[in-house]
């Protein structure tokens, strides 16, 4: 019965997630609509609120399959898939660099289509890893707690901002902290390799003993309950879903350049049944999934158009250049010079 499906949140399968090594943050089960023939197995970042839509959608087209959804952080589920080879058949995630780190050692494999093929080059990589939804990286901004201050348009302004008024944001900025997350840690380095203002945004914010985070819903709700003023870096996506419109958080897309994650999905070298994870993401990539994704998960499609209309938007591509700060050398390198600027005594 589809009911009892939705009153299980969080549903926990015991014997499996006692036979992970990895941390299972959830796993939810979603039962054939018919006769089960075959089982799907999902290993997701994603919460499994969004995915919802979209499983239930796809079972209406395939009711034969069970599917299976289990929620891991992105550390563990490169852990799971890379040192564990755990027998999932798609893994989707929002750390980029990890999952290109996935592809390139051999943990995916390749899966051709009509619909991979129809994704942008930026948007792929040697048909073994996809991206399936566009999403800015935001700066969050309490316009009450600003009241009386022009609110930043570039990194230089918010720069400008807080030295001009340290008082006023001590302790009172957010954002992630790039040595307990994926997806922090690959927007602090894009940062870094696209503008040297970010060392210097990073001494600001240390100076101001800025609170780290390790997800963007724990930086809203810091900002709903009065905790923080700013949250920077944090997925616009999440936010357009959470905040209501015309509250008093405003989104703003900071105008020198904004990145575009591109969260992604791959089929893993030790799936099962590959051909299913290859079926579950072409119903992803297509106009029915995609809508779904756009309107019930607020996760804008991938789509050129939108990119090119916004000349600040940056998009971060798929490519080999993901991997320069996965390298455990330049990672520690670049984690001690964060430490430094931002970890102050």
């Amino acid at each position: 019965m589809r009911g009892f499906v939705f009153a299980i949140v969080g549903l926990i399968a015991l014997a499996a997630s006692q036979a992970a090594g990895f941390e299972v943050e959830e796993e939810r089960d979603f039962p054939s609509l018919a006769d089960e023939s075959a089982v799907l197995s999902i290993l997701s970042t994603t919460d499994s609120t969004v995915f919802t839509p979209l499983i239930l959608a796809y079972q209406q087209a395939n009711p034969t399959v069970r599917v299976t959804y289990t929620v891991a952080s992105t550390t563990e589920v490169y852990s799971a898939l890379h040192e564990e080879k755990a027998a999932f058949d798609l893994a989707v995630s929002s750390a980029m660099d990890l999952q290109m780190k996935l592809a390139n050692d051999g943990d995916a494999l390749s899966h051709q289509s009509a619909m991979t093929s129809a994704l942008p080059a930026w948007a792929r990589w040697r048909d073994q890893l996809f991206g399936f939804s566009q999403e800015p990286v935001v700066l969050l901004v309490s316009q009450k707690a600003l009241a009386g201050l022009n609110l930043p348009e570039t990194r230089a302004d918010l720069i400008a901002l807080m030295r001009e008024n340290p008082d006023r944001f001590r302790g009172r900025i957010g954002t992630y902290d790039p040595t307990r997350s994926g997806a922090g840690y690959l927007f602090a380095t894009q940062d870094a390799r696209q503008s040297d203002t970010f060392w210097r945004l990073s001494e600001v914010m240390g100076n101001l003993d800025t609170k780290l985070y390790t997800g963007t819903s724990d930086m809203i709700a810091g900002l709903l309950v009065g905790d923080i003023d700013m949250a920077y870096n944090a997925l616009g996506s999440y936010a357009a879903a959470s905040l209501a419109p015309g509250g008093d958080v405003q989104i703003i897309e900071l105008q020198d350049f904004t990145h575009v994650l591109l969260r992604t999905a791959l089929i893993p070298a030790q799936a099962r049944d590959p051909d299913l994870g290859g079926g579950f993401l072409d119903f992803l990539l297509s106009n029915a999934g995609q809508t779904l994704l756009e309107q019930t998960a607020g996760l804008p499609r991938i789509n050129e158009a939108a990119l090119a209309a916004g000349s600040h938007l940056r998009p971060i591509r798929i490519d080999p250049g993901l991997l320069v700060f996965v390298d455990p050398l330049n990672r520690q390198r670049f984690l001690r010079e964060w430490t430094a600027a931002v970890i102050q005594p």
